[in-house]
This record gives structure tokens, C-alpha cells and sequence, in this order.
């Protein structure tokens, strides 16, 4: 029998959610809870951040005879504060019946079609905003894409959309360091030479940075990969 420190109020559980019968007794620790990060849906809260950081604190958790879902079921109404447990406890009794089930109604109310179309119209006409360094360029698209991992729009897209976003300049340094046209590498060795690029450009950080001096920085620095 596994058995947990901290009873909870079974008359505090959302409605919502039918709690799979388990083998084994199962009580959440404390300690746990207090881990916990918390999402009140709050104006800038990413829902999708939030379900990363709660499932780093429920993988940490083994019991014999529970399972990692279980696990997540019992302890997401926790992670909830202000108005998203409002929104837990409004939806219809015993409609939840899974984990899967419950992160999906998550994200469909804290992180709508809407929401990923906007993201999507942003990555794909994203821009580098004049003054700024290449590596803050890459680290804005990245985190364009990041708070949208649902986005489905092929790496050569993604490659693409960065690439027609650069500064004309910028653009040139791209291609001399691929060694021709970067269009010419696959995803993942065009990703790779950006990558080197913008940890380059963090090091060379200037926001006036002379053309000819960071062309020749990164000619020295990020040795292109033989073209496929």
C-alpha cells in the first residue's frame, strides 16, 4: 500500500474530474503541492509554459501502482489560482475523464485557435528591428515559436520566415557563411549555422555594430558544413 502525507477534502475537487480508481491508497504530499507553479490567466501568462513546469514537478514523482497521468489528474487543480479554478470547477460534472482530456480544455480556453493564428501571422512577417543584434533577433523568433509548439509549420518554412526577416546585411552574412545561399543547407544545418551565428553575435554585442567587422567575425567563427 502506498500512502501519502496530507489528506485532501474530497469535497474540494472539482466535479469536473472523474478520478480514475487506483489499487493502491494516494495522497498528495504537501511538498508537492508547494512546487506546484501556479497560472491565474493572467494578461501574458503562457498556458503552454505553465504545463511545461507542471510536468517537471509530477515526472519527479514515483509511486508503485500510480502512473505519471494519475499523478498530473489529481495535482493540476492545485497548480490553478483566482479565475482558472473558477473555470475548473464551471465545467460540466464528470466531463474530464482523463489527463490528456483535461490539458486539452486547458489550452482550448487559455490558449485558442485565435491566439496561435496571431502567433503564426507574427513568425511568419517577423522583421529585425533596426539596432539590433542578430543573436536578439534569433532569441525573439524563438520565443515566437516556443509559445506555440501546436504551430505545425515545416522547419523549412521556419528557416524561411527568420531568413526574409534579416536585415539586408544581415542577410548577406547568413549566405557568405553558408558558403552560397543558406536556402541551399537542410533545416537542421541552417539551424545549426544560425545558431553558431547568433552565439557569435552575443559575443561581438554592439548595437552599432560596423558590417564589415562582423562579416568578418563570423567568416572566422562559424565554419560552414560542407553543402548536401
Amino acid at each position: 500500500m502506498v500512502k501519502e502525507m496530507t489528506s485532501l477534502d474530497l469535497n474540494q475537487q472539482p466535479l469536473s474530474i472523474e478520478y480514475p480508481t487506483l489499487d493502491v491508497d494516494f495522497e498528495l504530499k504537501s511538498g508537492l503541492i508547494h512546487l506546484l507553479p501556479t497560472f491565474r490567466g493572467l494578461a501574458g501568462e503562457d498556458p503552454h509554459k505553465h504545463l511545461k513546469e507542471f510536468h517537471v514537478v509530477c515526472s519527479g514523482m514515483r509511486l508503485q501502482g500510480v502512473t505519471e497521468e494519475q499523478v498530473k489528474l489529481r495535482a493540476f487543480p492545485f497548480s490553478l489560482g483566482d479565475k482558472t479554478k473558477d473555470w475548473l470547477y464551471s465545467l460540466p460534472s464528470g466531463s474530464i475523464i482523463s489527463w490528456n482530456e483535461l490539458k486539452k480544455q486547458f489550452l482550448e480556453n487559455y490558449f485558442p485557435a485565435s491566439r496561435t493564428t496571431t502567433i503564426r501571422k507574427k513568425i511568419s512577417g517577423i522583421r529585425q528591428f533596426f539596432g539590433k543584434n542578430f543573436h536578439k533577433y534569433w532569441g525573439r523568433f524563438k520565443h515566437l515559436v516556443e509559445r506555440c509548439p501546436h504551430l505545425q509549420i515545416p522547419d523549412h518554412l521556419l528557416i524561411q520566415y527568420f531568413y526574409e526577416g534579416l536585415s539586408e546585411t544581415n542577410r548577406s552574412l547568413v549566405d557568405a557563411a553558408s558558403g552560397g545561399a543558406l536556402y541551399e543547407k537542410t533545416p537542421t544545418e541552417a539551424r545549426k549555422l544560425i545558431t553558431i551565428m547568433a552565439a557569435n553575435s552575443q559575443q561581438f554585442d554592439s548595437t552599432n555594430d560596423n558590417p564589415q567587422m562582423l562579416a568578418l567575425h563570423f567568416m572566422r567563427n562559424a565554419p560552414c558544413t560542407p553543402m548536401t
